[in-house]
């Protein structure tokens, strides 16, 4: 879906994905629909992709992560009709959206042998991560996470193909990355956030983690709220230092 603020355009814009644990049965796209919405009220153009969820036919590895980069790399191709401006695109993305956003960042760094690799990949200037599951083998590891150890099996396939879908791998992206975390996260342990933070910054990416308090995981995306407003302020932040 394209959120199109008042306006001529060129417009800035914002790459926008969902998460639900990669599961499709869990969320959509229209998840994001409030935040959208206010981007848009805000004078942001908003790119929302979907893709198919691990439980949907095609879905999981390589179906899932096909259509995310098939959804973003239509931003490009549909630039000119919705007058985007794709010279500095910022793309965000909450829980398992998280995740893929970072992914979608790096997908220049994928061997060219994985059937995951794109020959021109939409250029992302920009992520953040609210609340997002960056490392999937850690997520693999760690059966306190809200989406379960299975879904990553699905998702990443059977032997796992860590090589090109968990981030840590394809370290460094080379672009500034921001994770936005609430600290009374009860579906994604905070520690995920601090251990990707130490992890990206010790091989040389610029990363900030930004630690809401008072904050769990659905407010990450809910307007009215304080986590909201330090992601807007972070993706003003992000258009500003072009």
């Amino acid at each position: 879906d394209v959120w199109l603020p008042k306006g001529p355009g060129p417009h800035r814009t914002v790459l926008m994905v969902h998460g639900g644990c990669w599961q499709t049965d869990i969320a959509d796209r229209t998840l994001m629909d409030w935040i959208a919405a206010d981007l848009r009220d805000h004078g942001y153009a908003v790119w929302n992709i979907d893709y198919r969820g691990v439980d949907r036919a095609g879905g999981g590895y390589p179906g899932t992560f096909r259509d995310a980069a098939a959804a973003a790399d239509a931003l490009r191709a549909n630039a000119a009709r919705f007058h985007l401006d794709t010279s500095q695109i910022v793309a965000i993305g909450h829980s398992a959206g998280g995740h893929l956003a970072l992914w979608l960042a790096g997908r220049a760094k994928l061997p060219g042998s994985s059937p995951l690799a794109s020959p021109n990949p939409l250029n992302i200037a920009h992520v953040i991560s609210l609340g997002g599951l960056p490392d999937l083998e850690a997520t693999a590891a760690s059966p306190d996470n809200g989406c379960g150890t299975e879904v990553i099996a699905k998702l990443v396939g059977d032997p796992p193909h860590w090589a090109d879908t968990s981030i840590p791998r394809l370290l460094p992206l080379g672009v500034p990355q921001e994770l936005i975390n609430g600290r009374e996260d009860r579906i994604i342990p905070y520690r995920m956030a601090t251990a990707y933070l130490a992890a990206a910054t010790a091989r040389g990416d610029r990363v900030t983690l930004h630690t809401v308090p008072n904050t769990g995981h659905v407010e990450l995306v809910a307007p009215e709220t304080a986590a909201w407003a330090k992601a807007r302020e972070r993706i003003a932040a992000a258009f500003a230092a072009r």
